[in-house]
């Protein structure tokens, strides 16, 4: 029996894993179970491909353990992977659907920060109709034993729900919903939950158990639980619910967020957190309570929170050309894994889209010739004296109906969102611990 192996780091430790373990120059080894499929293990990793793994006998393989544990234990910190999926709005173009989800439907992503527009308040709290432009997502647990969900991860909000089994909608049918009656660890609070938005109210439920995220078990969690989600368009989004990396000001009914409760439990070894977002369906993570400076190059530029709420933070201007396009004279932008797109308000928007030769169609998209993408100028943020050039072929995507799509999308009053867009280019880091965002150029 042989395995395949891949140690990701052990350059931090001064030693390169082919040459350890005698495999050829280019391949590499990982601690994994024997027993895991291989797509399991890449799963996993979200890093190799399998001509990277070099096949190990079993007693390289014991020589090799303790070596692995070693590096685990001096990273300090816990990776979980996220998957790039199809975001809602294509999975809704594809069905012909999606003309008649804006028809029935007012979408502004600003409505998912109310505190940065008050006039939206009351559909601003909908964490459902928000959904429309998340694609990256990941698996945690609840309960004992545990159940398995697919989440964003979203540094947009800062509240944990999934649907509950005692949901008809079918929305909740079609996704994995919370046995509590399931789980030996569940406690039940009294408290209801009912989120108002502009088709009705989500209609839940607050439940307290065991969520463990990675490896890291997070006891006595409080956690929504829905038992109504109405409107067909719930059916079709990929994931089962969001966990929240927002600060706790904006947890619902004063609830402690994931990441809080573990930094509370002393499972972290720095209260922060960082992400890496692959273009690739496979490859990006989620990295609590450290840095890996595998994902980026070059340096960290940090900058501070302005607003601790949302990872809100201070913008000079943006840049197409040479030429100060948006953002004049300094604006507010928030980081927000929970968004595809970089939002902006109407005019700056309209401005950047002209720049770039981008027009707007029907659906309020705006397409950019696929033949051109390569001629298309950087469009440069500058935040805290640093500029931040974000390239057309990571501004730009093609759907599935062969139409080369702008990243850019209008949002309301004059606050920025920095989503996937941006976050692909550099590697974001939340600190907690000194209210900082700190940015480096992605790998």
């Amino acid at each position: 029996m042989t395995l395949g192996v891949v140690c990701h780091g052990l350059q931090s430790l001064g030693v390169t894993g082919g040459a350890l373990a005698g495999c050829p120059p280019g391949k590499g080894w990982f601690c994994g179970s024997p027993s895991r499929p291989w797509h399991q293990s890449r799963r996993a990793l979200g890093l190799y491909k399998p001509q990277d793994i070099c096949p190990l006998s079993p007693g390289t393989m014991q020589s090799l353990v303790l070596l692995c544990v070693v590096l685990a234990l001096s990273e300090g910190f816990t990776k979980l992977p996220l998957e790039r999926g199809k975001k809602p709005r294509e999975i809704l173009r594809e069905k012909g659907l999606l003309r008649h989800f804006f028809q029935r439907h007012r979408y502004d992503i600003g409505m998912k920060f109310p505190h940065a527009f008050p006039n939206l308040i009351d559909v601003a709290a909908e964490p459902l109709l928000n959904t429309l432009d998340m694609e990256y997502y990941g698996t945690i647990s609840i309960g004992t034993p545990p159940q398995d969900f697919t989440v964003v991860f979203d540094t947009g909000s800062s509240n944990l729900w999934v649907p509950s089994i005692s949901c008809a909608s079918p929305a909740c049918q079609s996704h994995q919903m919370f046995n509590p009656s399931q789980s030996s660890t569940y406690k039940s609070t009294g408290q209801n939950l009912s989120i108002h938005y502009g088709t009705g109210d989500m209609e839940g439920i607050v439940g307290c158990d065991t969520v463990t995220v990675a490896s890291l078990m997070d006891t006595n969690q409080l956690f929504g639980l829905s038992t109504t989600e109405p409107g067909q368009f719930f059916v079709h989004v990929t994931f089962d619910g969001i966990l929240g990396l927002g600060y706790p000001s904006l947890a619902a009914d004063g609830i402690t967020p994931v990441f809080d409760n573990l930094v509370n439990e002393s499972l972290l070894e720095q209260n922060l957190f960082s992400v890496y977002l692959s273009r690739e369906t496979m490859g990006s993570v989620v990295i609590f309570g450290g840095i890996d400076d595998a994902y980026f190059t070059g340096s960290i530029n940090w900058i501070p929170v302005s607003y601790q709420g949302y990872w809100q933070i201070s913008m000079d201007s943006i840049i197409v050309n040479r030429q100060e396009i948006a953002c004049s004279g300094g604006c507010q932008a928030i980081v927000d894994t929970g968004t595809s797109l970089v939002a902006g308000p109407p005019s700056d928007i309209s401005d950047i889209q002209s720049a770039v030769g981008a027009r707007q169609n029907t659906y309020g998209e705006y397409n950019v010739n696929c033949s051109y993408i390569s001629a298309m100028p950087d469009v440069v943020f500058v935040i805290n004296g640093v500029q931040y050039p974000v390239s057309a072929s990571a501004y730009t995507e093609q759907n599935n109906e062969e139409a080369c799509i702008s990243g850019f999308q209008n949002t309301s009053a004059d606050l920025w969102i920095l989503g996937d867009v941006f976050i692909r280019v550099y590697y974001s880091i939340f600190d907690r611990a000194n209210n900082r965002v700190g940015l480096a150029k992605a790998v």
